[in-house]
């Protein structure tokens, strides 16, 4: 099964982070950079989760997770190496509209992580399906070299003249040059 490619706008979402430990640090670092609104329950977390943690001041809820802890919660990530508890929070999300991940377990996940890049406004993801994690991160990664360090710059200017331009044939042949001439500087 193949996941569909979409971005979610994290505002005003409240996410549910399960775990503290390597890989659950690993979907914090990715979480933080769209969103500070997190929750994480977990009996014990690691020297460095608890850094991160509180760095950007995310809750830590020293337990272990109880059937219901999801009920405030739009979007829940298990990142443990507890199976049956992927299961069981993944088979009670099904009563509502929460959506779950699940770490290595596309059997339990309504989305998936992929690697991405975020330089500013500029978003790339790359994904497998979860057929293989690794090829994703390599493939990310080659394209991270391609990518010049100041395309944060150049979209930013951008989208100043989107709010400004008045719309129409003229800003879309403006904007498309615009776009062109970046492209045959920066990507050679």
């Amino acid at each position: 099964m193949s996941f569909f490619p979409s971005y979610l706008n994290l505002d005003n979402k409240r996410v549910l982070l399960v775990g503290g430990g390597a890989i659950a640090l690993e979907k914090l670092e990715k979480l933080i950079d769209f969103t500070k609104d997190i929750t994480v329950i977990s009996k014990d977390v690691s020297i460095e989760f608890l850094n991160i943690a509180t760095k950007y001041n995310i809750p830590i809820i020293k337990k272990d997770y109880q059937k219901g802890d999801i009920d405030k919660f739009d979007i829940v990530i298990v990142a443990t190496n507890t199976i049956s508890l992927h299961k069981e929070i993944y088979k009670e999300s099904r009563s509502s509209r929460v959506l779950v991940n699940s770490v290595d377990n596309t059997a339990y996940c309504d989305f998936i992580f992929p690697s991405y890049i975020k330089k500013g406004d500029l978003i790339i993801s790359v994904s497998t399906s979860g057929s293989s994690p690794a090829m994703a991160k390599r493939v990310r990664i080659y394209i991270e070299k391609l990518i010049p360090p100041n395309i944060g710059d150049f979209l930013k200017e951008m989208k100043e003249l989107r709010q400004i331009m008045p719309k129409g044939k003229e800003r879309m042949k403006f904007f498309e040059e615009k776009t062109d001439n970046f492209i045959k500087k920066y990507f050679k």
